[in-house]
């Protein structure tokens, strides 16, 4: 036994303290599976990435930084360059039973000490005493030597494989065999030179890969080591990192297209599609016929890219040419016979469109309507017939509103007409084969049949923004119908229970609130949104489908909506919380004027008065609350002759004064006028705080000066709650 006065931790407890191996190792894991949808790759790898990292920190012998994670169509891959070649030895001190029992009153070691020594793996004579905040105690002191990294990979790889998400996971073995996202054919698993052996289902880990289902010559590729992967791949006509095939697409692309004296259209989400789709991209350019051209150029360019994957051309001045560049998963296209193909198939499409488009302009837009009875919206919400009824009362409330505030191009016939024929174009032959194009085909449509342009860019712009980075609609017609179909959808879902949770947003509600605020913050519009909330509610009791919409739900769509005005005040615009919070506490029933209100906040808070006042007004809020009931304490008015202090009776005066003055000054839009002025009461405030004992035993005083500070609190806290405000005593 040893003696040790150090200071030690709880009885119990296991400290380790990690002792640093050396060596590294280059790991390589590649899963070999049936094509991965594209849109899963991307996710999937950094998924991979972060369930390795996360396991090889438990064992020290990596972290995510030092991981490489990507994928293509039928591989998932990840490279660990710098890998410990063994887990670093540690030193483990377990406390055990307290001295006095360990050992009798001549140190001779007890029962209790032999059963401790025997179950950490010591002998009884290297145990130690050590000194603790509950007293002596016996310590174990033992080396524990890392194990290797190869052992821990073949643990915990597998799991981490299994442990990845997807939309929706296959079995491919035969019973209750492993779930993967397509069945998996091969597994590369090499620490440097050597296989780290596993299995998964029937699949045993090796050294074999497998090159370009078509291309390459040999059926198995063995990876001499985990170094020459990429290289070893490339050979076979698999370009393995996403990043090296995204290269390979910019550069020909850009080829392609500077011999023929052409541009691309900009098209980034495709790029990133098409680089998932292909192991060795190759691009070539192709033709279509001139005639085409007199479609619209949306249309082209969604043929193209919804259901070909083809990237559009555009001359000089940038019109769309009749040319297409599409990414073939080959080498090359020997005697162009690819291209031909493509081009026939493109060919087939646009004659499709023509076809269309020739049989939806024998009907007027405004004829389509009926038909629209025939199309649910939802099986509760009715027909979207029933929707553009309410729609069009809604859209002219909200351009009334818009009028009425002085704003003269507020339109209330166009908004009319533009949610008359909003979605007429989903029962069009157009639509129907590309959905994809709803609303802009009923803008183009509307166009053609001569409605004003008015009309037709806000039947064209209704379903903008699509996110945070989307334009808003072109005119005020357009931005009401946007506003009006958005918060229509809101109520209506919220009133059947159709509530967003989680990740389950099946209506895309939340991005229909993203958008109504975008909207009216980036038009700078002034609008009630609990005045047009409850008129959309009206319209769901007097039309179809004649539901009632509970005040509750009306409550629910209002917080939702600020909720997602919250996010972008302080994404977008850079806000504090606490600021963003102080002002929603007041109302934010025009989000246009919160966010003026929330501006002028930020810029009075460093004053030498805001934050001590904050401070005070915190205070106030929770003697307020303490107080109890209001009904037990509150007075109808301050009454003066109660008001026995010079300092409660200075308060008051001050308060008077202060509240003309920022009223004034609210009403004329000045907040950060306003909230200076508030602001000066600080030694009013200070002082009554000093002298004045608010919760005197004199029970009709006390009610007098409760009575005094609340409505101190409730008069001055219209612009923002003060109390809100996080101030240094407060985050301290």
């Amino acid at each position: 036994m040893r003696q040790k006065t150090k200071e030690r931790a709880a009885p119990g407890q296991t400290a380790p303290a990690a002792t640093l191996s050396r060596g590294t190792g280059h790991y390589l894991l590649e899963v070999g599976c049936e094509e991965i949808p594209a849109r899963m790759l991307a996710r999937a790898a950094e998924e991979l990435r972060v369930l390795l990292g996360k396991y090889l920190a438990t064992y020290s012998l990596a972290d995510a930084g030092g991981i490489q994670a990507y994928g293509a169509p039928r591989r998932l891959v990840a490279s660990i360059p710098a890998l410990a070649s063994r887990q670093p030895d540690s030193r483990t001190e377990t406390l055990g039973p307290p001295r006095a029992v360990a050992f009798d009153n001549v140190g001779a070691p007890t029962r209790a000490a032999e059963s401790f020594a025997a179950k950490q793996g010591v002998r009884v004579g290297d145990l130690e005493i050590t000194s603790t905040p509950r007293g002596e105690y016996v310590v174990a002191r033992r080396l524990v030597h890392g194990r290797p990294a190869r052992e821990i990979l073949a643990e915990i790889v597998p799991r981490a494989i299994l442990e990845l998400s997807f939309p929706r996971s296959m079995y491919w073995t035969r019973g209750n065999g492993a779930r993967f996202v397509r069945p998996i054919r091969w597994i590369v698993s090499l620490l440097d030179d050597k296989v780290v052996p596993f299995a998964i289902g029937d699949i045993q880990a090796g050294r074999f890969s497998h090159g370009h289902r078509f291309l390459s010559q040999q059926e198995k590729i063995p990876i001499a080591r985990a170094a020459d992967y990429l290289a070893q791949l490339r050979a076979h006509f698999v370009l393995a990192d996403p990043e090296e095939r995204r290269d390979k697409i910019r550069k020909e692309l850009a080829r392609l297209v500077a011999q023929r004296r052409l541009r691309l259209r900009p098209d980034p989400d495709l790029l990133e599609e098409i680089v998932y789709l292909n192991e060795y991209p190759t691009a070539l350019l192709g033709n279509f016929d001139e005639g085409y051209l007199e479609l619209p150029e949306e249309i082209l360019v969604t043929v193209m890219r919804g259901h070909q994957k083809y990237f559009a051309v555009e001359d000089r001045s940038g019109r769309l040419a009749p040319h297409f560049v599409a990414i073939i998963n080959m080498k090359t296209d020997p005697g162009g016979t690819i291209r031909s193909g493509h081009e026939r198939v493109l060919r087939a499409r646009f004659a499709d469109a023509q076809f269309f488009w020739d049989t939806d302009q024998k009907c007027r837009l405004a004829d389509y309507l009926t038909r629209l009875t025939g199309v649910t919206y939802e099986s509760r919400l009715g027909s979207y017939f029933d929707k553009v009824e309410r729609l069009r009362r809604l859209a002219r409330g909200i351009a009334e509103q818009w009028f009425n505030s002085g704003i003269p191009e507020a339109d209330l016939p166009t908004a009319d007409r533009a949610a008359e024929l909003a979605k007429c174009d989903l029962v069009t032959e157009m639509v129907r084969e590309l959905p994809e194009l709803q609303g802009i085909v009923g803008g183009l449509y509307a166009a053609e049949q001569g409605e004003p342009v008015s009309v037709s860019w806000a039947i064209y712009d209704q379903y903008h923004p699509e996110g945070l980075d989307d334009s808003i609609p072109r005119n005020l017609a357009g931005c009401a119908l946007a506003i009006a179909d958005r918060l229509d959808s809101l109520v209506g879902c919220f009133s059947v229970g159709l509530v967003p949770s989680g990740s389950s947003d099946a209506f895309g509600l939340r991005r229909a609130a993203l958008g109504i605020v975008k909207i009216l913050l980036e038009r700078r519009l002034t609008f009630s949104l609990s005045a047009t909330i409850a008129a959309s509610a009206g319209l769901f009791q007097s039309l179809k489908p004649q539901i009632e919409v509970s005040p509750e739900a009306e409550n629910q769509v209002r917080q939702f909506v600020q909720e997602r005005a919250r996010y972008i005040f302080h994404e977008r615009f850079g806000y504090g919380y606490d600021e963003i919070d102080a002002v929603l506490a007041a109302g934010a029933d025009d989000l246009v004027d919160a966010e003026q209100r929330i501006a002028a906040v930020r810029a009075v808070r460093r004053t030498k008065n805001f934050e001590p006042l904050a401070v005070a007004f915190k205070r106030i809020r929770n003697i307020l609350e303490k107080a109890g009931p209001t009904e037990e304490w509150r007075l109808e008015a301050v009454s003066r002759e109660l008001l026995g202090e010079a300092a409660e009776r200075d308060l008051l005066a001050a308060a008077e004064r202060v509240s003309k003055e920022a009223s004034r000054l609210k009403r004329a839009g000045r907040y950060r006028e306003a909230l200076e002025a508030i602001a000066g009461l600080r030694p009013e405030v200070d002082r009554f705080f000093d002298d004045v004992l608010v919760m005197s035993e004199d029970l009709s005083v006390r009610k007098n000066r409760l009575t005094l500070l609340a409505q101190l609190l409730r008069e001055f806290s219209t612009i923002a709650d003060f109390s809100e405000i996080q101030t240094e005593n407060s985050a301290r």
